[in-house]
């Protein structure tokens, strides 16, 4: 019984994130500028409530980091496109920031294989230097030295994220490491199709893209405490028996 409810809730939660990309792909097609400026905000508050019929309890780092996600989608309602970059780029860098929060205590050092290890230092200075390299021609283009700083940020935030989710999942390889992994990549890749807008090239079906990556990236991260929330409950009821047991014995 409580595996059906269990799949239930998993279907109604996934059909949450079909229909907000339905929704995002009829507002990016139509370039409506009203809609495209208030759906964004939609995103969190969805998969909130979903997520709040079933688990009340909400931690405080994830409370912190669907806060300031939330206040970034929403900046891009009340600002214009050059203070809406500056401000959704403070947001959504102090949002990554409690990302890395999260998963930040199952990244135990100390444990990584040094194989693995020399593995996850090669590919976070190679992303570094392209970083480098990307911010350095970005100084020569945008005037503004504090947007480029702020992309900086952001950016660095992103591939701590990556590296340290990339690191947990190798040394873990537990169904909440690779859920976190996945909404790391959605997440960072949404971020390089919005910068593409930005800064190269504006097309609709780059902004749908843009959406819906970053759907699927906190819609990941929504299941990650999901089956977070499900495993602590599990340990909780096989501790509960233990202790009952010892008792009666």
């Amino acid at each position: 019984m409580k595996n059906s409810l269990n799949l239930t809730f998993d279907k109604t939660f996934f059909c949450a994130l079909l229909g907000l990309i339905a929704i995002n792909f009829f507002v990016a097609f139509t370039q409506d500028s009203l809609l495209l400026k208030s759906t964004m905000a939609l995103f969190i508050p969805a998969f909130l409530i979903f997520y709040l019929l079933k688990y009340k309890i909400l931690g405080v780092i994830f409370i912190s980091f669907l806060l300031f996600a939330f206040l970034g989608d929403l900046s891009l309602t009340f600002f214009s496109n050059e203070i809406y970059i500056k401000v959704s780029s403070i947001l959504y860098f102090l949002s990554y920031l409690y990302l890395i929060a999260i998963v930040m205590p199952k990244f135990k050092l100390l444990k990584i294989d040094k194989l693995i290890g020399l593995y996850l230092l090669g590919v976070f200075v190679i992303n570094v230097f392209f970083l480098y390299t990307l911010y350095s021609v970005l100084k020569v283009i945008i005037p503004d030295q504090t947007e480029v700083l702020l992309f900086g940020l952001k950016s660095l935030a992103l591939i701590i994220l990556a590296f340290i989710s990339f690191g947990v999942y190798l040394n873990t390889q537990t169904k909440q490491s690779i859920l976190f992994l996945v909404a790391a990549i959605f997440i960072g890749f949404s971020t390089i199709l919005n910068y593409v807008n930005l800064y190269y090239l504006y097309h609709w079906s780059f902004e749908l893209l843009y959406r819906a990556l970053y759907a699927v990236g906190l819609y990941f991260i929504f299941k990650y405490m999901i089956v977070d929330n499900r495993y602590k409950a599990t340990i909780y009821k096989l501790r509960e028996r233990y202790s009952s047991d010892n008792i009666l014995a």
